[in-house]
């Protein structure tokens, strides 16, 4: 096999030629050319009903001495250790002319073949069945493949452009941001890092596709999706797909110039994938196990927020993740921007769309408000402190327990940041919002392309409001702190109303299951919470209270309500090491809620009214293009 460098216009001819099944993406752009030739991988299923697929990687014109091939540690999108070498296994290497080479293995992550003849073909096995953005999953029905958890690669050959061909089992099409070729099984890379961030669904996917305009361009917006669902539940998420695009389009006023001029969806949502959303550049997995009618057509909260990773983290990238290595966790202490600010925008692109009623959009941002606002993480670290936390939280596996109270997750605390810059933004520079904050930062460091460093996100707020002291104080109260607003005053604008949700009921801690051996709690406790002062914590069961034995949750929601706030009740209960007691003083229930004006009888006022409408309508979008079945 040899590499072909497409010009766009062979590029194009190409696809034309080609079956629907090989058109997951337009080369309007084409690889360079480059001395060295290209890597040659070849994958093909011959086992699939044992999750096994069949690899070789080729290598030429390789230099003198020991060549070392890798399996990534790390995947681009996650910011923990995945030990992808484990599901590796009947290794062996020959040379140009077919001859066995010695493989050694020194370490658990690698292999070294010590000496060659300039070309080296390394063969494995490889095992997978987790159908998930950031592993392989293999059966009769498809094949999902992470590239980081799927191919090795030699070390120090980075650069070399890359040919995969694949052999798809009867049935299935290949759906990739990697480039087609005439061959409708072969596909290319630039490089190994484009390489990497290009994932793979072969399967018999069906496919609706439209364009949207971007400058003198026309982008092609591809949703493929394996599912088990109808040809009419397809189109209506589509529909729904396209409306939300168009959304965050809107913030940003033009879609990232994909470099190939498309952007593919790769949808999975059958009984044995596992729920998640990564984002790639030109791409993204997004895998629920219930199909869109059991949904009820949830899973466009995922696709928006996926899609919103095109502009916030693939192009204004961290500095952090750039370039990305596969060989260690990759961290970065903007995790509350890259993550966070994006699912801030996931959830209200779907509103702005008209997908979801107001009271879905307040409820879920009750949730995501209500969460931060009583977790006690808050005081041992700012969204900084969270975001460099990921490696140990991000699907990272451990056996030992860490303390609970200590970390909360940057999506949300970033999405409570994001919330709160928007008001603020709205409140004192009333020609501005986090949709032109996003567009300065876009124009900062997504357009041309820049990484930045933390400290450049405070200096682009500064250049957008032209307040220099605003943008400081921002970050230093809630960026390098871990202070909030008061965030009643700032949703007032909208006609929101942020309340305690039960403030005069009795309240103690996390929920009591009955366990086999009484009334057990079931989640650690925080402190300031009366559980934990009283001296209570996970898998503790309750004994009696005020005199009281416990033995149901009906027992404990009985005393509950029997009680008000600032009561103190002795407590007995059975810990590790024996029955203990303590006095139980328990408060008023910390749950908040934010709710519309409306259904507390008074309408917002016409201002309110225009702020809202500002803040969660829908932007003004062009035309769209007729959903095609099929790709364009």
């Amino acid at each position: 096999m040899r590499f072909l460098a497409m010009t766009a216009a062979l590029a194009l001819a190409s696809t034309a030629m080609q079956p629907v099944s090989a058109r997951t993406a337009t080369a309007s752009q084409a690889p360079a050319e480059t001395a060295k030739p290209a890597v040659e991988y070849d994958i093909a299923f011959p086992r699939a009903q044992h999750h096994e697929a069949q690899v070789s990687v080729t290598y030429r014109s390789l230099p003198a001495g020991p060549i070392r091939f890798q399996m990534a540690r790390s995947s681009p999108g996650r910011y923990a250790l995945h030990e992808f070498a484990k599901n590796v296994y009947s290794v062996s290497a020959i040379d140009g002319a077919g001859r066995p080479l010695a493989v050694q293995r020194t370490d658990p992550y690698g292999w070294t073949v010590p000496a060659h003849d300039g070309t080296v073909t390394v063969r494995y096995t490889l095992f997978g069945d987790r159908g998930h953005g950031t592993y392989a999953q293999i059966d009769p029905t498809h094949a999902r493949l992470n590239i980081p958890a799927t191919f090795l690669w030699a070390v120090g050959q980075d650069d070399r452009p890359v040919r995969v061909r694949f052999h798809p089992q009867p049935g299935w099409k290949i759906a990739t941001q990697m480039v087609p070729t005439r061959d409708a099984d072969v596909f290319t890379a630039r490089n190994l890092q484009y390489f990497m961030d290009s994932p793979v669904e072969l399967s018999a996917w069906d496919a609706r596709s439209w364009t949207v305009p971007g400058g003198a361009k026309t982008y092609s917006i591809r949703l493929t999706v394996h599912h088990d669902g109808s040809a009419a539940d397809l189109d209506r998420f589509a529909a729904m797909a396209q409306k939300v695009v168009a959304q965050h389009i809107a913030v940003f006023g033009a879609p990232p110039p994909f470099d190939y001029g498309t952007y593919t969806f790769l949808a999975d949502y059958m009984p044995q994938i596992s729920g998640d959303g990564m984002e790639h550049r030109n791409s993204t997995v997004i895998s629920q196990p219930r199909s869109l009618a059991a949904a009820n057509f949830a899973q466009i909260q995922t696709l928006s927020h996926e899609f919103f990773h095109a502009w916030n983290v693939k192009r204004i990238r961290p500095a952090e993740l750039e370039p990305f290595d596969f060989t260690r966790a990759n961290p970065t202490p903007s995790l509350w921007l890259a993550e966070g600010f994006t699912q801030y925008y996931g959830p209200l692109a779907v509103e702005r769309a008209g997908l979801a009623s107001l009271d879905d959009y307040v409820a879920q941002l009750s949730g995501t408000l209500n969460g931060l606002l009583n977790t006690p993480a808050r005081a041992y670290g700012d969204p900084q402190e969270m975001s460099l936390r990921a490696p140990f939280v991000d699907a990272a596996q451990s056996i030992d327990p860490t303390n609970p109270n200590i970390y909360v997750s940057y999506y949300p605390y970033g999405a409570v940041i994001a919330l709160a810059l928007d008001l603020e933004l709205r409140q004192r520079f009333p020609q501005l919002s986090l949709d032109d904050y996003m567009r300065q930062l876009w124009r900062d460091y997504g357009n041309p392309e820049r990484p930045y460093h933390p400290d450049d996100l405070r200096k682009s707020l500064a250049t957008l409001t032209g307040d220099q002291a605003f943008a400081d104080r921002f970050f230093a109260r809630s960026v390098t702190a871990s202070g909030l607003p008061d965030f009643a005053p700032l949703l007032a604008q909208a006609g929101l109303t942020l309340r305690p949700a039960r403030p005069r009921s009795a309240w103690a801690g996390p929920s009591l299951v009955k366990g086999d051996a009484g009334l057990l709690l079931t989640s650690p406790t925080a402190p300031g919470t009366p559980f934990y002062e009283a001296g209570l914590d996970k898998g503790d069961q309750i004994v009696s209270v005020d005199g009281k034995s416990m033995t149901t949750p009906e027992d404990w929601a009985a005393l509950l309500a029997a009680h008000a706030p600032g009561d103190r009740l002795a407590i007995v209960y059975r810990q590790r090491g024996g029955e203990r007691s303590g006095t139980l003083t328990l408060i008023a229930d910390p749950t908040m809620e934010i709710v519309p004006n409306e259904r507390l009888g008074k309408a917002p006022t016409a201002e309110q009214s225009r702020f809202r409408q500002a803040w969660l309508g829908a932007k003004p979008t062009p035309a769209p293009s007729p959903i095609v079945t099929g790709l364009r």
